[in-house]
């Protein structure tokens, strides 16, 4: 689905320059239809050791040159463009398997990803809802100095996802507070393992990169 208006406000206040890139939203106008937003941002920092080449060096590669970094979780579309599989967990009753699409654009201190489009798969009811719901994603990948160390710089990887979803018919006995706060918690969630786990790959993937491999091949293993 595309990204949410409703998540634009967010979005462009974190990152101004992308705001125009955001699709309209386009579930249904309908005010009879309960409608709800969960928001997530996580900032992941760490300290990486300079090598050979530079940390800046790396970030600043091509998108066509990245590492899909796990090949089980990860495919490359075309240069830019990359299939992401989230994954699976439990909302409620039901088990959701997100699959990103997402789109890299190379920034003079790094880069930022973007998410094109999501698909649910899953329980039939979360399956049903990929007509009903939409999603926004960014995030900002950068490196900074480190102040006491000269040898180390600082990886920072800041991101925010904002999803709105209209109820589905089976948990409107549930109060919108209380599906907000579950939907919001479950994206914190992911973020809490999900990044940790992405930061700790791009790190490997700039060492072997720095020490002259350039075979870019992919050192993940798909396990959370």
């Amino acid at each position: 689905m595309a990204a949410p208006s409703c998540a634009s406000s967010t979005l462009a206040r974190l990152y101004k320059p992308l705001a125009s890139l955001k699709p309209a939203f386009r579930i249904s106008a309908d005010s009879s239809i309960p409608k709800v937003q969960f928001v997530a941002r996580r900032r992941e920092a760490v300290s990486v050791q300079q090598l050979q080449r530079p940390l800046l060096e790396y970030l600043s590669l091509p998108a066509s040159q990245y590492s899909v970094l796990d090949a089980q979780r990860i495919e490359r579309v075309d240069e830019r463009t990359f299939r992401c599989y989230v994954y699976k967990f439990k909302f409620f009753a039901f088990e959701v398997c997100p699959v990103l699409l997402v789109r890299v654009e190379e920034l003079a201190d790094g880069s930022c990803i973007e998410l094109l489009s999501c698909k649910l798969e899953g329980s039939p009811i979360v399956v049903a809802q990929n007509d009903k719901f939409a999603a926004s994603m960014v995030n900002r990948i950068f490196c900074s100095s480190n102040e006491s160390n000269s040898l180390l710089k600082n990886l920072t990887s800041d991101t925010v996802i904002e999803v709105c979803i209209e109820v589905p018919f089976a948990l409107r006995a549930i109060p919108v507070r209380a599906i907000e706060s579950a939907g919001a918690q479950v994206l914190e969630q992911i973020l809490k393992i999900m990044l940790p786990r992405f930061m700790a790959q791009l790190v490997k993937d700039y060492q072997a990169w720095a020490s002259g491999d350039t075979s870019r091949k992919p050192l993940g293993t798909g396990q959370i």
